[in-house]
C-alpha cells in the first residue's frame, strides 16, 4: 500500500461526501479532527496509518443527519478502504474507531465495546473539536439547524440521559453545555489530549458566565 496516497484519495472522497454537510459536521470539522489527531499522535505509540484513516472517515454519515441509523457510516467507509485495497486488518481496526468513536456511546456503560490506543486518539481529537471557541461555535451552529431556542430557564438539562434520551433531545442549546461538552474534559484519554481541553474548558465557563450575565441584564 502506498500510504501517502491512500491518504490523499481519503481526504478527496470525504471532500465529496460531505459537500454539504451542515456547518459543523462538515469537511473543515474533519479536516481539524485529523490535524488534532496527528498532534495527539506525536506523543503516542499507535500506529499513525490506522489514526489517520479513521479521523478523516470518522463522520462520513453520522447517525443524526441519517434518521439515527449506524451503520450508513461504517459501511461506506469500509466500502472506500476495500476499493483502496487496504489491509482487512486495518479495515477493521478503522472500521471499529467509527464504530465506537462517538460521545453516545460512552452512555453504554455495561456493554462490552472496543479499545485500542488509535482510537483514543481518534476520540480524543474529535472531542477536542467539541469544546472550546470552535466547539461554542458548531453547538449553537447545530442548535439553529434544527431551530431550538438559544435557552430556556424553565427547561433543565437532563444530567441522567441514556444513549436514546441523548440522541432524541430537543432542548435548548444552552442545556448541550452540561449534557455533553463541560464532561469531555474529564473523558480525555491522552495526556496531550487532556492538556488542550483544560484550556478550552475555561474557555467555555467564561462564556456561560458572559451568557448568563447578559440574560440577566447584568452587564
Amino acid at each position: 500500500m502506498n500510504q501517502e496516497k491512500i491518504i490523499d484519495n481519503t481526504i478527496t472522497f470525504v471532500k465529496k461526501e460531505l459537500e454539504n454537510a451542515e456547518g459543523g459536521h462538515d469537511w473543515f470539522h474533519i479536516e481539524r479532527v485529523f490535524k488534532n489527531a496527528i498532534l495527539i499522535s506525536k506523543e503516542e505509540k499507535v500506529d499513525v496509518f490506522v489514526v489517520s484513516l479513521a479521523a478523516l472517515l470518522h463522520d462520513i454519515a453520522d447517525p443524526k443527519f441519517h434518521e439515527g441509523d449506524e451503520k450508513i457510516g461504517p459501511k461506506k467507509a469500509k466500502e472506500f478502504l476495500i476499493s483502496q485495497k487496504v489491509s482487512k486488518k486495518i479495515v477493521e481496526h478503522v472500521i471499529k474507531i467509527i464504530k465506537y468513536v462517538s460521545f453516545k456511546n460512552s452512555f453504554n456503560k455495561t456493554k462490552k465495546t472496543f479499545t485500542s490506543k488509535e482510537l483514543e486518539v481518534v476520540q480524543d481529537a474529535d472531542r477536542l473539536d467539541a469544546i472550546g471557541a470552535i466547539g461554542i461555535a458548531r453547538c449553537f451552529n447545530y442548535g439553529g439547524f434544527k431551530n431550538r431556542p438559544l435557552y430556556d430557564p424553565a427547561i433543565l438539562p437532563n444530567l441522567s440521559m441514556t444513549k436514546e434520551d441523548y440522541k432524541n433531545s430537543t432542548a435548548p442549546t444552552i442545556n448541550h453545555f452540561y449534557e455533553k461538552l463541560l464532561l469531555l474534559k474529564d473523558q480525555m484519554n491522552t495526556k496531550t489530549g487532556q492538556k488542550i481541553a483544560k484550556d478550552r474548558h475555561l474557555f467555555m465557563e467564561e462564556f456561560l458566565n458572559q451568557f448568563y450575565d447578559e440574560w440577566n441584564g447584568v452587564k
